[in-house]
């Protein structure tokens, strides 16, 4: 009955009308990722409410470097996304099986492994970051402690992977909610009640990832075969083929978030220069790009899903569909969001600082950068097309440049042009138009290539 019930909130990618189906599959996403960022929201409103500006910076400051550590790993749980879905297109259920637990052994190595990059590496990184002198101890604290949670958090991420290649978005949605709400509760508890200060809201997200990691396990486990994971871990067994493709996949898109959480990375060096104000008013706005960033990489996922299981299948129509809807609905869903959050922009900083100053900042990267963010799924969504396909080498290498490369010769150059702040920001709608031009460009010739190859191919057959 447990198994039937759990069946029935899959998504069949495979048959029937597209739209429905994938906006049934994203939303689950987008709510998930507006929860998993509430985690950095919360731990920074409690902050901001009961303690200094500094501790604000401190907390919110962080997320590029934990981007630019966590995102190779993340990378990979694409691969295993797409490699999974191809499977079950293929109607495979034995590498189903070797793909599952293969996931389950990178996710666990890939957790300790951050824990220990992050630990070692929290004061280098944010020593060459100029990190403000009033802020920098409060920030390495809750680096450390941040990243003692990293296997809870590699775990819910290559777990709810698997659970996305079968259609299932929901489950990993009611896992997020849970440990969210544990996380608002113990974020309270240990700063106003304990007065724990900034070590108290990384505990509080330690504990809450931990949650998190345990409910999506328990949920794993009761998973119908050929994707259930059995906890004997004497029966895991890495497939190296398996995670060959995964890492073929993956890599370029891990290393592609690296390169990019580079690039914010010197941006949030010069955003340091501008005081303790600037940050916390950029951090508190970033917080909304992430939210409507979520947006774009929920239909990312939901490309990656469908058209895996399609191109498994030999549905290629269908796949250019899936690619054309998960463009207007992310564009469209997306680019209102962006204006709404813009519209009510001191309403919503106000949830984090009643500082003019913080204010002023917010608003500036508001009308500068989340207004114009939309244009960032001209090259997310086709790059996630070409991953499904089999090709992340060539998505990597257009957004490296047209980002990162981009990004990093403005920041260089910016204060010999325009010293503002509004002038530093300027750079990130124009690397996105330039970006987004280029990889649908290489989108369209792959997507040529690639199904005229296998048309060929079943004709000769």
């Amino acid at each position: 009955m447990e198994i039937r019930s759990r069946e029935k909130k899959q998504v069949d990618m495979i048959h029937g009308p597209l739209s429905g189906k994938i906006l049934l599959f994203s939303i689950p996403l987008i709510a998930s990722g507006i929860l998993q960022q509430s985690f950095n929201a919360i731990d920074v409103a409690v902050i901001g409410h009961y303690s200094t500006t500094q501790a604000i910076a401190a907390v919110g400051s962080n997320g590029p470097i934990i981007s630019i550590l966590v995102n190779l790993f993340l990378g990979v749980a694409v691969g295993a996304n797409a490699v999974i879905a191809t499977y079950l297109g293929q109607k495979n259920h034995n590498s189903v099986r070797k793909s599952v637990s293969t996931v389950a052994i990178i996710s666990l190595v890939s957790g300790f492994l951050l824990m220990f990059l992050g630990i070692t590496l929290a004061r280098p990184i944010l020593e060459a970051m100029s990190a403000p002198h009033d802020v920098i101890d409060l920030a390495e604290q809750y680096l450390r402690i941040f990243f003692c949670g990293m296997p809870f958090m590699m775990i819910y991420n290559f777990g709810s992977a698997i659970m996305r290649s079968v259609g299932d978005t929901s489950l990993p949605f009611y896992s997020l909610l849970v440990s969210t709400l544990c996380n608002l509760f113990l974020d309270w508890l240990f700063v106003a009640v304990f007065n724990l200060g900034v070590p108290g809201v990384a505990w509080a997200t330690v504990i809450s990832t931990g949650i998190n990691a345990a409910i999506i396990v328990y949920f794993l486990v009761r998973e119908s075969d050929p994707v259930a994971l059995s906890l004997n871990v004497r029966k895991w067994r890495l497939s190296k083929p398996d995670l060959k493709k995964m890492l073929q996949i993956g890599v370029p898109a891990g290393l592609q978030g690296m390169v990019f959480s580079i690039s914010n990375i010197f941006i949030q060096s010069a955003i340091n220069s501008f005081g303790a104000d600037a940050i916390a008013g950029s951090s508190a706005a970033l917080t909304f790009e992430a939210y409507c960033y979520y947006i774009i990489t929920s239909f990312c996922a939901a490309v990656i899903a469908f058209t895996g299981q399609n191109y498994g299948a030999g549905n290629y129509d269908r796949c250019k569909t899936v690619l054309r809807i998960c463009m207007l609905y992310s564009i469209v869903i997306g680019g209102t969001c962006n204006l709404l959050i813009a519209w009510y922009g001191d309403t919503c900083i106000s949830i984090f600082s009643s500082s003019p100053e913080v204010m002023r900042y917010a608003t500036i990267r508001f009308h500068t950068v989340l207004v114009f963010q939309c244009l960032a799924s001209f090259y997310e969504i086709p790059g996630s097309y070409m991953r499904a396909l089999g090709y992340s080498v060539t998505p990597m290498l257009l957004t490296v440049f047209g980002t990162c490369v981009l990004r990093l010769g403005w920041v260089a150059i910016f204060r010999g042009i325009d010293s503002s702040f509004h002038g530093l920001l300027i750079i990130y709608p124009i690397s996105w138009t330039i970006t987004g031009i280029a990889v649908m460009t290489a989108a369209m010739i792959v997507q040529h290539k690639v199904f005229k190859r296998k048309a060929v191919q079943t004709t000769i057959s």
